[in-house]
């Protein structure tokens, strides 16, 4: 857990034969880089957009783990998903002389503010997660969202197809198109539609991120869209918000519903059906791997510019095995 908590180059990809290796208790460091002594006493900012969310929750735990682990420590601000909060959390660390900021932008135009006032001190920055449309950076740790939205996007074309239907139509409910990641979800997943000649009909973009704004933005679309029978949800807990109106509406045999990331009761629901399965990013190799990022750097050396975590697209055909990985590196579980 963080121990404290505010509210207010050439890619590197980790495949997956180092996917085992970043959720072993060892975590990389020996073979990450030399001379993580330099860690030891170092002072780490986490600025993320809401802790609201359980996959920010693991971010900064994955970051406190590991700095804790190195002899360093960490401190998380809630940015409240507000941009004025996240600008004044950045003042803040920067006051309190920290060594090193790890950024979750509220969106990727907000960061270059963060980045402006963190150049100024001369204290590097990690992105992990969502992007910034300028400034400069230490590293930026990201997966490939528009491949992991197209991944899970397959499966849902898939099962709609399989329903028999004559026609199919989806909606989507959006985190903010705002941020790159939140562009390029929905690219990928509109892709795998595309492909598979299924028409979206409605679009709404979440604002607060909770499973009550969900509720009623899918309560919206099936009232307004009798006939939809596919749903993307782009983020974890607000797919619970999505099951809820559709189990109102009486739809839940009808309906097929995809996520994106994950929380641990995503595992029985794709076994039993009722979503067809996730794009489940792994946040807590972000943090770990973010922590790293700096302690290369305050090590002398220089981190990769841009750092992949893969994205695994649980379904129910690998759900067995994809299980024991995902707990720990996606929920954050032990």
């Amino acid at each position: 857990m963080t121990d404290d908590i505010i509210i207010r180059a050439k890619p590197r990809l980790i495949t997956r034969r180092t996917l085992g290796k970043l959720a072993a208790p060892t975590v990389f460091a020996a073979a990450m880089a030399p001379g993580l002594a330099f860690a030891k006493g170092k002072r780490l900012a986490y600025i993320t957009p809401g802790l609201d969310l359980p996959y920010w929750r693991t971010l900064s735990n994955g970051i406190a783990d590991e700095a804790k682990k190195h002899g360093a420590s960490s401190v998380t601000y809630d940015s409240h998903n507000s941009a004025q909060t996240q600008l004044t959390n950045a003042q803040d660390a920067i006051a309190k002389n920290v060594d090193g900021i790890i950024l979750s932008p509220t969106d990727t135009s907000t960061a270059p503010s963060v980045l402006a006032a963190a150049a100024r001190a001369r204290i590097p920055v990690v992105i992990a997660d969502i992007g910034t449309s300028g400034g400069e950076y230490l590293s930026f740790v990201i997966s490939d969202n528009r491949k992991g939205a197209y991944g899970i996007g397959k499966v849902l074309a898939a099962e709609l197809k399989a329903s028999g239907r004559k026609h199919n139509t989806v909606g989507l409910v959006t985190i903010s198109l705002a941020r790159q990641n939140g562009k390029d979800r929905t690219a990928g997943f509109m892709q795998a539609m595309d492909e598979a000649g299924i028409k979206r009909v409605a679009l709404s973009q979440m604002q607060t991120y909770t499973a009550d704004e969900t509720f009623k933005f899918v309560q919206d679309m099936l009232t307004a869209h009798p006939e939809m029978d596919g749903l993307f949800v782009e983020t974890d807990e607000p797919t619970i918000g999505a099951l809820r109106a559709i189990r109102a509406a009486h739809r839940q045999k009808t309906m097929k519903v995809a996520a994106f990331d994950g929380i641990p009761e995503f595992i029985k629901m794709i076994e039993d059906g009722t979503i067809v399965g996730s794009g489940m990013q792994q946040p807590y190799l972000f943090g770990t791997e973010s922590a790293n990022a700096l302690f290369q750097h305050f090590a002398g050396t220089t981190p990769p510019k841009r750092i992949e975590i893969p994205i695994i697209v649980v379904d129910k055909s690998n759900v067995a095995k994809e299980a024991p990985i995902v707990r720990k590196t996606t929920f954050g579980l032990s």
